[in-house]
């Protein structure tokens, strides 16, 4: 210390030289950089928040998702019930109940024609769909419920189907059961087999050994869905449209598919034995409406829209802290290998820049696409901070060199988005190299400088 520095001066300067306090400084930066990167992250939940409401606009005003229901033959049978009364007299009281029966084969048929409609910058896929639907219902197993046959009121028999938006049906449908042609209407009360749904009157009282064969067809629209209920002792569907990245899900998936950028085709076969229904039952109204029943008993056809921006731009700022402290610990070994003191608002700077990076990716993603936006905002990114760090060390070849690193980093993070069942492993193998790194040139630093 000379002789006109005073104890304070000296204290600030071997502070501003300290390496490790410089460090600390560096850390606590990164720390408090979390703050506009969740910021960032809330704003991603909200434009994805936006498309999801947006998407079920259109679909209200076009139709939504559809679950193909049914159909059930419904049987009124009547029946007398000995009971005793107050006066502990047996009195004899008649009963009306519904007996319910599934069908013993239900082949569907369904071909999708499939397009997006456009609400600002955000797509829905929507499809027309022609559903051709047939098979028949066998004579019920009388015994097991306790019921005979002249109990059954056959000359009032129904059949009852339903889908999920009847906004979507675009005509009436017309049945053909029993060689008769019925014109279907709507059932109004909710406490029936679908909550609703459409309904035909049926005489079955002339159908050969009890067999009710069934045929009709539904011309209809709707969007994003198309599923159908395993109702069936046998149930076959046969799917396919011009929808080039279709999504199989629900409880069973296609026995048979192929998927080209012309379309896809899939065919289901299943059997009862898993079915969550019983084939025939009485009296229970709300069996076939049980949310949880029917979820498990349903299966389709999801039109996934091929580029979620939002699911990977949310995905790409997860990485943010890495990029950031990676980019910092990268400058900072810069700084104490060439000797160069960096003012740490200029870190602050270079974090401020590197956080607008995923507003940048965000907006641009929505207007050309993940991967446009992505080489958009990154070049833009590692310009300009390549651009402060050659005014700031006075350094080309060391500016061109951090470039080179920032798109090592930026690259290592689009090939972990990418590859989606392999990111664990590349993601640990390049932190490991990372890491080997960062200790091979820790070693020139003097930690013991003050």
């Amino acid at each position: 210390m000379t002789e006109n520095e005073s104890p304070k001066q000296g204290i600030m300067d071997g502070l501003k030289e300290s390496i490790t306090i410089k460090l600390l400084f560096i850390c606590t930066l990164i720390l408090v950089l979390l703050v506009p990167s969740s910021l960032v992250n809330n704003l991603i939940d909200e434009r994805a928040s936006r498309q999801d409401e947006m998407m079920r606009d259109v679909s209200d005003k076009w139709s939504g998702s559809q679950v193909i229901k049914g159909p059930v033959l419904i049987i009124p049978y009547k029946q007398q019930i000995k009971e005793t009364d107050a006066l502990n007299k047996e009195v004899i009281r008649e009963h009306t109940g519904n007996l319910y029966i599934l069908p013993d084969n239900l082949h569907i048929k369904a071909g999708l024609s499939t397009q997006i409609l456009h609400r600002g910058i955000f797509d829905v896929a929507v499809y027309n769909s022609q559903v051709k639907i047939s098979g028949n219902f066998s004579k019920a197993d009388l015994g097991s419920l306790s019921l005979t046959s002249d109990q059954l009121l056959l000359n009032k028999a129904r059949i009852v189907f339903s889908i999920s938006d009847l906004k979507g049906l675009k005509n009436n449908p017309v049945i053909k059961a029993n060689d008769q042609t019925l014109t279907t209407e709507p059932v109004f009360d909710n406490a029936s087999v679908f909550g609703g749904g459409l309904q035909v009157a049926v005489d079955i009282s002339g159908a050969k050994d009890g067999n009710v064969p069934f045929e009709y067809a539904l011309d209809l629209k709707g969007s994003q869905n198309l599923s159908f209920l395993h109702l069936g002792k046998t149930t076959d569907v046969e799917a396919s449209g011009t929808w080039s990245s279709p999504s199989f899900d629900g409880r069973y998936l296609p026995d048979e598919r192929t998927v080209n950028k012309d379309g896809f085709k899939a065919r289901w076969r299943m059997l009862y034995y898993n079915r969550p229904f019983p084939q025939q039952w009485i009296d229970n109204d709300r069996l076939l409406s049980n949310d949880k029943k029917l979820t498990d008993a349903t299966f389709g056809i999801k039109l996934r829209l091929p580029v979620d921006q939002y699911q990977k731009t949310m995905r790409t700022s997860k990485y943010a802290l890495l990029i950031i402290a990676l980019t910092f610990i990268s400058l900072f070994l810069t700084e104490v290998i060439r000797k160069q003191r960096i003012h740490i608002f200029n870190y602050v700077l270079i974090g401020i820049a590197m956080i607008i990076y995923y507003s940048l990716l965000l907006s641009f993603s929505e207007q050309v696409g993940y991967n446009y936006a992505y080489l958009i905002a990154s070049v833009s990114t590692i310009a300009l901070v390549s651009v402060f760090i050659a005014s700031l060390l006075k350094n080309k070849m060391a500016a061109l060199l951090f470039a080179f690193i920032l798109s090592v980093f930026y690259a290592f993070i689009f090939v972990i988005i990418q590859l989606e069942d392999f990111a664990l492993i590349i993601g640990s193998i390049a932190l490991f190299m990372v890491v080997a790194i960062l200790m091979y040139f820790s070693r020139k630093i003097n930690w013991d400088k003050h």
